[in-house]
């Protein structure tokens, strides 16, 4: 059997920080709205305060979005060690098969280092539009000289991904797994892949929580683990130093800083790795921490702001003198933080007479059939036909209810539902993806012979967008 390794525990006080600046932070966090879904601070290689807002939970991994390119780049630094790449190599020599017959000059100049820090030359991220995305990209248009001009480049990293494939024959996945996931205890790591079966290396890496403050522990401790080198010093030392500029400095920003090899630098002598809707691995050299957040955000800026207001500065040399009072009001706290279902105050009286009526909807994006909701006394089951598959989603009346479903997704999510009446004709549907950073909320609004669903993700790269079905009485 498997062990999984945890990180040591510490009292905050210990290792040199309040529990009181942690404690404002969380509040702050929380009179702002900014939603988190967990929260881990390792000092001096202890975990010293750790939560996850339920039904976010330590046991559930979370989607990290463009977090996954700092494994990426990892990975990358291994093949160096190992003699089997170089930075300079070009990257058309990796791909004969699909280099344009006459390669631009810019193109055929792009090395593995331009890929690594955004600095391919591309105008924009190429487009990945047919199943072979190594041509997709190589058939992009390279505008500018790579390594001299910055552009956020997804399509890049995969590319990496595509490279290690090509040069070790098997995925991004499995290569660190024996290196790099095994040595820090982390299991069950997953990894989405393109149509050719290359792990897509920019975003698709699925870990816990933890998994993403080791990854942070390791690299502040210059690549050792338990007195084994797992990367070279030097590879860290280059991968988190600004390599390439990414605008004109910003005092208000972390996002003009610079960026490395697939880590952006901060303010405040700190580097990161980030993801989509606030996946973070925040490493603070110079205070010898790490922080771990997954969460669902829409302002990634306004928690590092908070970071560096409440406990970036609370880091001190010397451990603390002990006080119960105030470690006990953290551990209180951090216990008890959750995100509630929306509260029902009272129970619609069309609620028996719409139970499991079935509606024919009409034609639509999702391509969604019919849907249908039979109340019990605890909440509600509702049912929703797709194309190729029924979803069964259990939701809770004032509480949560867990599951599994497709639903928005390709692949089994586990899930936390609830329902409850917004008015006498309105139903209200709240599911969030537990292992990701979405929600979802639908109104169904119930007619004589029809209803009405209006449904919204709380984050999306398209801004909120509603959407709305009409549907029709099943015959």
């Amino acid at each position: 059997m498997k062990m999984v390794q945890l990180l040591p525990r510490s009292t905050p006080e210990n290792q040199g920080i309040s529990s009181q600046s942690i404690e404002r932070f969380i509040r702050s966090i929380q009179e702002k709205e900014l939603e988190l879904h967990s929260f881990m601070l390792v000092r001096r290689g202890h975990v010293v305060a750790e939560s996850w807002w339920k039904p976010y939970d330590a046991d559930k991994p979370h989607i990290l979005f463009s977090l996954s390119k700092s494994f990426t780049s990892t990975a990358i630094g291994l093949l160096v060690q190992e003699g089997r790449i170089t930075l300079e190599d070009r990257v058309i020599d990796f791909f004969p098969e699909y280099t344009p017959e006459d390669p631009s000059p810019n193109l055929s100049a792009m090395t593995i280092r331009d890929l690594l820090i955004m600095g391919t030359g591309h105008a924009e991220e190429p487009a990945m539009q047919s199943d072979i995305w190594v041509a997709d990209f190589l058939k992009q248009a390279v505008e500018h000289e790579p390594g001299t001009h910055f552009v956020y480049n997804s399509a890049a990293t995969y590319m990496l991904s595509a490279i290690l494939q090509k040069v070790t024959g098997i995925t991004l996945l499995d290569y660190l797994q024996p290196r790099l996931f095994e040595p820090l205890g982390i299991y069950g790591a997953t990894w989405e892949s393109c149509p050719q079966g290359i792990n897509t290396g920019g975003w698709g890496l699925k870990l816990k929580t933890e998994d993403i403050a080791k990854f942070g522990q390791l690299y502040l401790q210059k690549g050792v683990w338990e007195g084994q080198r797992l990367i070279p010093e030097a590879w860290i030392e280059e991968a988190t130093s600004k390599q390439i500029s990414n605008g004109p400095a910003d005092s208000s920003s972390d996002w003009t800083e610079g960026y490395g090899y697939q880590f952006w630098m901060c303010r405040h002598g700190a580097y990161r790795g980030d993801g989509a809707f606030g996946q973070f691995c925040v490493v603070f050299p110079e205070q010898d921490a790490v922080i771990a957040i997954t969460s669902g955000l829409g302002d990634m800026q306004a928690v590092l702001n908070e970071i560096w207001e409440h406990l970036q500065p609370a880091m001190g040399s010397d451990a603390l003198p002990v006080d119960t009072g105030a470690e006990a009001s953290l551990t209180r706290m951090l216990q008890e933080l959750k995100l509630d279902p929306p509260i029902e105050e009272a129970v619609s009286p069309i609620e028996k007479d719409v139970s499991g009526i079935v509606y024919d909807l009409e034609e639509n994006e999702e391509k969604l059939r019919s849907f249908s909701v039979r109340f019990e006394e605890d909440g509600a089951v509702m049912e929703l036909e797709g194309e190729h598959s029924i979803n069964l989603v259990v939701c809770g009346r004032n509480e949560w209810k867990s599951g599994t479903t497709k639903l928005m997704m390709t692949a089994d999510n586990e899930y936390a539902a609830s329902m409850t009446w917004k008015d006498d004709r309105t139903l209200k549907l709240t599911i969030r993806l537990t292992e990701t950073p979405f929600y979802s909320t639908t109104e169904c609004s119930f007619g004589e012979e029809g209803i009405h669903l209006a449904y919204w993700m709380n984050q999306s790269f398209e801004g909120k967008v509603v959407r709305e079905i009409k549907g029709k009485v099943k015959a």
